[in-house]
């Protein structure tokens, strides 16, 4: 019976899902009542112009462990802005919809940040990167708003820091990080 239960948890194991590369996040001080909250994009959902209205760090995974076959430019980080052809990414998104919030948190992952996309024109060039059944819309309004801050930690790699003021459309950011081992099969 030992050998069959013992054989039933490593078929389990192979079996399933990769588990999150967003390890964790935090919402250190705010002037609302959010929290980190880790979205599952195995329930579709969608995100974009104000349809989430809270005061919560959100993030989630899109598309893991891909080789990029051209290089890609990020508005934060990277080598001269740009990661090259040929690197292992992992995709994440960040966010912060909300009307009238301000925050400072941080979001955690399992791989080291290259780079950071945070304006419109560097969210549209890697949305190929998404892969997930997640619904972006108003994405002509994504990016970061004026005086918004976000940065990888310096002492940290595996950590993003934020900075920023909800108000509408809010705060949308993709975050590329090393080949993750989390989501390895």
């Amino acid at each position: 019976m030992s050998r069959l239960l013992a054989v039933l948890c490593v078929g389990f194991v192979v079996s399933s899902p990769a588990v999150a590369t967003v390890i964790n996040g935090e919402v250190l001080r705010q002037n609302g009542n959010g929290e980190f909250k880790l979205l599952d994009t195995s329930v579709p959902f969608s995100v974009g112009h104000d349809n989430f209205n809270t005061d919560h760090l959100y993030a989630f995974d899109e598309d893991q462990n891909i080789l990029l076959s051209e290089p890609i430019r990020v508005d934060i980080g990277g080598d001269r802005g740009m990661i090259p052809q040929g690197t292992t990414v992992a995709s994440h998104y960040v966010f912060f919809d909300s009307l009238s919030g301000v925050h400072e948190g941080y979001v955690d992952f399992d791989a080291p940040i290259l780079g950071i996309a945070a304006l419109p024109d560097t969210l549209d060039a890697t949305d190929f990167l998404a892969n997930n059944s997640v619904n972006y819309i108003s994405t002509d309004l994504r990016g970061l708003e004026p005086g918004d801050y976000v940065w990888i930690d310096p002492d940290d790699p595996f950590r993003l820091w934020v900075l920023w003021a909800g108000s509408s459309p809010g705060d949308y950011i993709r975050v590329f990080t090393e080949k993750s081992l989390g989501a390895m099969m």
